[in-house]
């Protein structure tokens, strides 16, 4: 097995500190090649001697193993990501007040770049092909990731009835799942931290025979074990918070591939949702008159 998947393999196993340290150098393999343990160690939020035994717990000598692999496959895979972090290592450049929209932005964009990868195409489509196949679909996304899970539902109710949302007033929101039967499927959408609600309705779901597909930030979230299939989402942002956009262009992308699936019955349906829409007068085709 490469390293990457050797973490992913043991990382279960592993004590709380070194999941940690290991979770650090699967997601910034970059500053792993090319900055100093100690440094590595501060920004993972663990002692130095944590990233030691994290090699050794791989059955490497030591940490100097460890970055000598990320160096050279770092080396052998050009430059991309790699020569903004070089870059920035080497000039030991701050980000200016200025600058913070500008470096969002641009990180946004390579975020959204990299979901075109081979290996994230392929499992847009297999989960797509998922949902496609299930009688009825349960979304499920709390907290931050409540608003990708309402924004699917939403979609999915334009060109059907298939879609529950597991949101309900006085937590009520798992109720929806005492008819559901293993010809369903659910959806879940959570990032680090993970919502402990989340992961107990996923864990009910599994146990009641219905498939699990997820949109998660990482190959060794919780969510992964649960699931047919796991989309991964980067999360970093220049900012305060974790960005959600990744995410959300991924519920759009899926709620496309749904959609196009059938586009006789997704234009009947979307008619149908346009003339409600528009007896309701909901949206307003006109400027507001001047007084």
């Amino acid at each position: 097995m490469s390293l990457r998947e050797q973490i992913i393999a043991h990382y279960d196993a592993m004590s709380p500190q070194l999941q940690q340290a290991a979770r650090y150098v699967l997601e910034h393999p970059e500053e792993v090649a090319l900055v100093s343990m100690r440094e590595v160690a501060r920004l993972a939020g663990v002692q130095p001697a944590t990233m030691t035994r994290l090699a050794k717990h791989l059955g490497l000598p030591g940490y100097d193993e460890l970055r000598a692999q990320h160096a050279a496959a770092l080396r052998q895979g050009g430059d991309g990501f790699a020569a903004k972090v070089r870059q920035r290592v080497e000039e030991g450049s701050e980000t200016q007040e200025s600058d913070i929209a500008l470096h969002m932005l641009q990180g946004l964009s390579a975020q959204l770049a990299k979901l075109c990868e081979p290996d994230t195409l392929r499992r847009l489509e297999a989960t797509a092909d998922r949902l496609r196949s299930a009688r009825k679909v349960y979304v499920l996304g709390l907290r931050s990731s409540h608003t990708i899970a309402w924004h699917f539902h939403y979609v999915m109710t334009l060109l059907g009835e298939r879609s529950v949302h597991l949101d309900g007033p006085g937590g009520t929101g798992g109720d929806a799942l005492i008819r559901a039967t293993p010809e369903d499927v659910m959806l879940v959408i959570s990032i680090k931290p993970y919502a402990t609600g989340t992961l107990e309705l996923a864990q009910l779901a599994k146990e009641k025979g219905m498939g699990i597909v997820s949109i998660t930030d990482s190959e060794v979230s919780p969510l992964v074990a649960l699931s047919e299939q796991a989309i991964f989402c980067p999360t970093e942002s220049d900012s305060f918070f974790h960005t959600l956009t990744p995410a959300l262009a991924v519920s759009e992308v899926l709620c496309t591939l749904l959609a196009e699936f059938d586009r006789p019955k997704t234009l009947e349906a979307l008619q149908q949702a346009d003339d409600h829409l528009s007896h309701l007068n909901t949206y307003s085709t006109a400027n507001p008159r001047r007084q």
